[in-house]
């Protein structure tokens, strides 16, 4: 059997952002309460998963990419315990100031959810996936 060094999990999902004080006061506002007091980046420890917002050209610099300005092909989710959870999250994230890219609604896939967009233009999609359990502590849990 060969040893798998990559293991199969994440560790820390890093945004990067025009305005890093303001994109900590809209995850604060969230709720999300910061794990350090460093200056140059946030953290959010988000379960067994860490969040960073870090300014977006010294993310670029330190990742090898060239930063173009644009969307990153990637979108971030939280899956929630029912529908109607989707539709509060919403909520709350437009009154932190996101945009809400789609309003909640049942998917083609039999579940439902919404999309919100944070002030950086990192969207997150808000679920609820009836095939999958969130547990009490907040992971997600794929049924097999």
């Amino acid at each position: 059997m060969v040893e798998r060094l990559v293991e199969q999990r994440l560790s820390l999902v890093t945004l990067g952002v025009a305005d890093l004080a303001r994109a900590e006061a809209f995850y604060t506002a969230l709720g999300w309460e910061r794990g350090n007091n460093e200056d140059e980046v946030a953290f959010f420890q988000c379960g067994g998963l860490v969040v960073a917002l870090w300014d977006r050209g010294s993310l670029a610099e330190d990742s090898a990419v060239e930063d173009n300005g644009g969307w990153g092909g990637v979108t971030l989710a939280l899956n929630v315990r029912s529908p109607d959870e989707v539709d509060e999250v919403l909520e709350q994230a437009a009154g932190a100031g996101a945009v809400i890219g789609r309003q909640g609604a049942e998917t083609v896939w039999g579940g439902y959810s919404g999309i919100f967009v944070d002030p950086d233009g990192h969207p997150w999609e808000v679920a609820h996936n009836p095939f999958w359990t969130v547990t009490d502590d907040g992971r997600t849990l794929l049924r097999s």
